[in-house]
């Protein structure tokens, strides 16, 4: 297991260093536990002061009742865990999806037909050629709009598990060309030259043509489009950490709200989508039968509809809204927005002492001793006429501002808990953290 210390130094800088490896037995969080523990003591640092833990996503790492982060968590009050891989929320959020049987044969198939259907120049330019002849079909019978920009043809996106690679694209492209895809199967499926990918090709066509492919196919495009653009946010190099903290709450939100009352609308888009492009509909108070001989171990007798909406529906939406919640719990969020009350740059427009102040009292009240506490609201006055000392302007970042205390001397007289972010990389871990300190105390990553 690798261990990466940050802390803020006796100068004010924000210090990052790899600080060893340590051999575990096992991977059980109990293990990973005694190990940071035996260790930190060791070299008199204190398990009391850590201000912040971050993981990758494993469950051990980061679950949250037996969790290591939940463990440290028990011991120590204010280690507050901040997960690391937000840069790469859509992965996760896909991964979490895919745990689902029946989405995860949608993606591996989708994977399939897009392989399939670009392979060759000749077999794009097919496609480009069928949207083309459905797109006229549409115009000539009034089912599309016509103006600038709309109606382009297009090809379709590949899928792809990197960190830029956007599912929703994917998903949206094969929507919108549907019917010139499956065009373009079946005259593969009839072409003599590609007798070796007709098998391929016939399942391919078989389960894209199926009423259970395009309702997973319409229910991801709506809950990745609920999340995409908070999967941008995170990408960006410069982040804007508030906004991105309102769009985890917006985001949970509208899931809530499609799982509440998004049924009725969705089925109602899937059954249009069906009529259009001739794929019957099933008759939804019917006993759902699963396929693949798995009828054969089917306990209960449900209806089709129960199956959609309780088997598909919610379960795609639970596990996505717990994922969100896991990486982002009501505590983390309140914690981030009321921390960058210590941002410099928020700073430069106000000084936000209420949300400072409720940062002391909520997150680190242990931290502060009861006549601290009574001076907190008088020594962040005193702060507010250090702001508007010249060179307080040209500070960008929290590491500026703990050197540039230090270079007065203020940290002397006022107190304040002091933030950062930043990258770190030891062994296999890489991610963005976001933690609090409270200042010559410091924080610790590991994983194993």
């Amino acid at each position: 297991m690798s261990i990466v210390l940050r802390f803020v130094d006796k100068d004010g800088y924000v210090q990052e260093h790899f600080f060893g490896l340590i051999h575990v037995k096992d991977t059980v969080a109990s293990t990973l536990k005694e190990g940071i523990f035996s260790v930190l003591p060791r070299h008199t640092l204190d398990i009391q002061n850590i201000r912040g833990q971050g993981y990758n996503g494993t469950s051990n790492m980061c679950g949250e009742w037996n969790g290591l982060q939940a463990l440290i968590l028990s011991e120590c009050p204010y280690p507050y865990y901040i997960h690391c891989f937000a840069h790469r929320l859509q992965l996760t959020l896909v991964a979490t999806l895919k745990a689902v049987i029946h989405v995860y044969h949608v993606f591996t198939k989708l994977s399939s037909i897009i392989n399939v259907v670009g392979a060759s120049c000749k077999r794009n330019d097919q496609l480009k050629a069928a949207r083309a002849s459905n797109i006229a079909h549409l115009l000539n019978i009034n089912k599309l709009e016509t103006r600038k920009g709309l109606n382009q043809i297009g090809s379709l996106q590949k899928v792809g598990d990197t960190r830029w690679s956007s599912h929703l694209k994917s998903i949206s492209c094969l929507i919108k060309m549907f019917s010139a895809t499956c065009e373009l199967l079946l005259n593969i499926i009839k072409d003599e030259n590609a007798l070796a990918q007709c098998g391929d090709v016939d399942a391919a066509y078989e389960m894209l043509t199926s009423f259970e492919f395009v309702f997973i196919l319409h229910l991801m495009r709506k809950i990745l489009e609920i999340s995409n653009l908070l999967c941008q946010a995170f990408q960006l190099q410069s982040q804007d950490i508030l906004n991105a903290m309102h769009l985890v709450s917006s985001t949970k939100l509208l899931i809530q709200n499609l799982r509440d009352d998004g049924w009725d609308e969705l089925v109602v888009n899937v059954k249009s989508f069906c009529q259009t492009v001739s794929i019957p509909m099933p008759d939804f108070n019917a006993q759902y039968i699963a396929r693949r001989g798995r009828a054969h171990h089917q306990q209960d007798e449900i209806t089709v509809e129960h199956h959609y909406k309780v088997d598909l529906f919610n379960v795609v939406i639970d596990s996505k809204l717990q994922e969100l919640n896991n990486k982002f719990n009501d505590n983390t969020v309140e914690l981030i927005i009321l921390s960058l009350a210590l941002d410099p740059r928020e700073m430069h427009t106000s000084f936000r002492i209420d949300d400072i102040y409720r940062l002391v009292h909520q997150f680190y009240l242990k931290d502060f001793a009861e006549y601290e506490m009574q001076q907190l609201r008088i020594q962040f006055e005193h702060f507010d006429h250090v702001r508007q000392l010249p060179n307080f302007r040209t500070l960008t970042t929290i590491s500026d501002l703990c050197q540039w205390l230090v270079k007065l001397e203020r940290h002397k007289f006022i107190r304040l808990c002091l933030e950062y972010n930043t990258y770190s990389h030891a062994s296999s871990f890489y991610g963005y953290h976001r933690a609090i300190f409270f200042y010559n105390e410091y924080s610790i990553d590991y994983t194993s």
